[in-house]
């Protein structure tokens, strides 16, 4: 295969064992039609159990390296389990298989033998059991690749929302939101929308961290004394950034006309705007790293685990865009 080309795969980790990961990779499997290369790094033990439970007639390539890939065939790159998974049923041994798969994949995208990395939901309870300080796939993945500045933005079909800061407690926010870290949220998602999603003067909607935008300081400072500056700043450079617009309206029809993306300054703050437009669909893309890397909108699901019953929507767009980006990339 040709590392240069688009017959490079996609590189796949299914996420938590016992959830869902695994269920919408292979139902995505019986129904994608569309010739992108897929290397899922997993168990093949359990993708096999999984699609039997899901009564899907799919049959597996276990390969030792990409080059390996056959189109006729679901291309797996095995590591292994050490258990028998119980769907819907957490392991704490899953935590150490769900990094290594991770590791992986990883790798081989740096290594150019994949385009993108597309993760599957993950257990995070379970996996800060192997690693104590585990916050997520953006935190661990920005570690990972030496990348100092990941942003996480999550995108749907009509709107793009930012995050300034990620998974964070919301009484520790406000001392996060500095005006380098929103800088750098700012240029990542501007240097994006420009190169990777083809916007050639994009326009940025900012929001500010208090109820009002602050209210001209009344409900706080953090508007007056660390956004307004910086996008003051973004501005003067010829930037399109507008703002501290108040959250609660930054999102409406009005507001959101002609605006390429929106940064939020904390995860509650923006995603739930897009996930009640587009969950199941949406997907989360990290800026800055080295590697094009792209994920679902939503968890593990382990109620719905082997039952037939969880939707690949989100899934089938994550490959989509990583598909899209990692041409540009």
């Amino acid at each position: 295969m040709s590392k240069s080309g688009f017959n490079v795969p996609l590189v796949i980790t299914p996420g938590e064992p016992a959830g869902i990961g695994p269920d919408i990779c292979l139902l995505s499997e019986a129904t994608l039609t569309d010739g992108v290369p897929r290397l899922y790094v997993t168990d093949p033990e359990l993708l096999e159990q999984r699609a039997a439970a899901l009564k899907l007639d799919l049959s597996f390539n276990l390969i030792q390296h990409p080059q390996d890939y056959r189109s006729d065939r679901v291309n797996v790159l095995g590591i292994d389990l050490g258990y028998a998974c119980t769907p819907g049923s957490l392991d704490h041994r899953s935590g150490s298989f769900v990094l290594a798969c991770l590791e992986r994949g990883v790798d081989l995208c740096l290594e150019g033998e994949a385009r993108a990395l597309v993760t599957g939901p993950i257990q995070k309870s379970v996996i800060s059991r192997t690693l104590p300080n585990f916050t997520g796939h953006t935190e661990w993945l920005a570690e990972r690749t030496h990348c100092d500045q990941p942003v996480m933005m999550l995108v749907d079909q009509g709107l793009r929302v930012a995050l300034v800061t990620t998974h964070l407690a919301l009484a520790d926010v406000p001392r996060a939101i500095t005006s380098e870290k929103l800088t750098a949220t700012i240029s990542q998602t501007l240097d994006a929308l420009k190169a990777q999603f083809g916007v050639e003067k994009p326009l940025i909607s900012v929001c500010g961290l208090n109820p009002h935008a602050g209210e001209g300081g009344y409900l706080g400072r953090e508007e007056i004394e660390v956004i307004e500056p910086v996008i003051r700043a973004f501005r003067g450079r010829g930037a399109m950034v507008q703002g501290p617009l108040p959250a609660d309206t930054a999102f409406t029809q009005r507001s959101l006309e002609g605006v390429d993306a929106v940064i939020a300054m904390y995860h509650d703050q923006g995603l739930p705007v897009l996930k009640h437009s587009g969950f199941g669909h949406a997907v989360n893309v990290t800026l800055g790293l080295p590697i094009v890397r792209t994920s679902v909108d939503h968890g593990t699901a382990l109620d719905l685990a082997a039952t037939g019953r969880a939707e690949p929507g989100s899934f089938l767009a994550a490959i989509e865009l990583a598909d899209l980006l990692s041409r540009s990339h």
